[in-house]
């Protein structure tokens, strides 16, 4: 059996009332920061900074009222400004998120949250000074698939969960090799920070923290001082397993992410656009076992993983609740990256 299901929220509304509309900063006017820009459930763009100020001036001419600057600084801590997104490269990530928070701003920081998991510990103490919410953008984590997913798997259905194995990957594009990913002082590391850290984090969301980590960060194809493919093997203390493997060289783009109980199989497939259609399948063990029952859910249509984690993360604002994932859960991921690069630097 296959459903097709439309975007459904948990939040009381994707945009929320005049009264509770924010001003927002997004730092970072590339790619992902555009998206973030198309995202913001009902709040107001107010200012967008880049580098390159034509690029922030593209931006702004998008969103009627929003100035472009290249001025970082004056950006996160602007008086009017309630809610900073940082969308740059790794290296500036922390920085700016810890001016902002230092300032009172409330922060959404773009995966992976900085290179390292010691570059958040400024941006946790100004947070905790002024009382701001840091939510880290592990966007995944609200995909319609996953989010029903989490629901399957908190109802015990598949019974208790024993590995996960998720495979993630593209095949980059000319001249990959001379962008910035590339370049270690600004990127902290290859495919593993990139696109592999996003499964670290839905593996960590379904099975805790790992207590043994091993992995190889090979460079295959690409001719640049940063892994293009990394293969990890995670295990928590009870001795549940993820096998993660993550690619610049999966020349067809893949997503793939499967959590095996005792009882059942969850499956997600897919995120949309270039990586196929978002669908979610259920095998359910029989009694006696043979072919499993099996349902499956597809998720049509554009990624709304943006805007619902941007709506969340207004809630958490409005809540005065912990985001999750947080900066706490940043660096968790962060770790278990920097365990692997120890490992195969030696």
């Amino acid at each position: 059996m296959i459903e097709q299901t439309q975007p459904a929220h948990n939040f009381p509304s994707a945009t929320p009332p005049e009264s509770a509309r924010h001003n927002i900063a997004i730092v970072g006017c590339g790619l992902i920061g555009q998206k973030r820009a198309a995202a913001l459930a009902g709040c107001r763009l107010a200012i967008c900074c880049d580098v390159d100020l034509e690029r922030a001036q593209a931006l702004a001419c998008a969103y009627r009222g929003a100035e472009p600057t290249t001025d970082w600084r004056a950006a996160a801590t602007a008086p009017d400004i309630d809610i900073v997104v940082v969308a740059t490269t790794h290296d500036m990530l922390a920085l700016i998120a810890a001016a902002a928070a230092g300032a009172g701003k409330h922060v959404l920081i773009e995966k992976p949250g900085a290179r390292r998991a010691g570059e958040l510990d400024a941006v946790a103490a100004a947070a905790r000074g002024s009382g701001a919410m840091v939510r880290i953008g592990f966007n995944h984590r609200c995909h319609r698939a996953f989010q029903k997913a989490r629901a399957i798997f908190d109802s015990g259905a598949i019974g208790p969960p024993m590995f996960i194995r998720g495979r993630y990957g593209h095949g980059g594009r000319l001249g990959y090799e001379r962008e910035w990913r590339a370049d270690p002082a600004l990127s902290g590391g290859g495919e593993l920070l990139d696109q592999g850290v996003h499964l670290v984090d839905l593996s960590r969301w379904f099975l805790g923290d790992f207590t043994r980590v091993t992995g190889r960060t090979p460079r295959y194809f690409w001719e640049m001082p940063v892994e293009d493919n990394a293969f990890l093997l995670l295990e928590t203390a009870a001795g549940q397993a993820a096998f993660l493997h993550a690619s610049w060289t999966e020349w067809k783009n893949l997503f793939s992410f499967e959590i095996a109980g005792r009882d059942g199989k969850l499956e997600i497939s897919g995120l949309g656009g270039s990586y196929g259609t978002e669908r979610l399948t259920f095998y359910k063990m029989l009694p006696e076992m043979g072919p499993p029952e099996t349902t499956a859910w597809e998720f049509p249509g554009p990624d709304d993983s943006w805007s619902t984690e941007f709506a969340e993360f207004l809630e958490d604002i409005r809540l005065q609740r912990r985001p999750r994932p947080g900066i706490a859960d940043a660096q968790a991921a962060l770790r278990i990256v920097e365990c692997v690069y120890r490992e195969n630097a030696t």
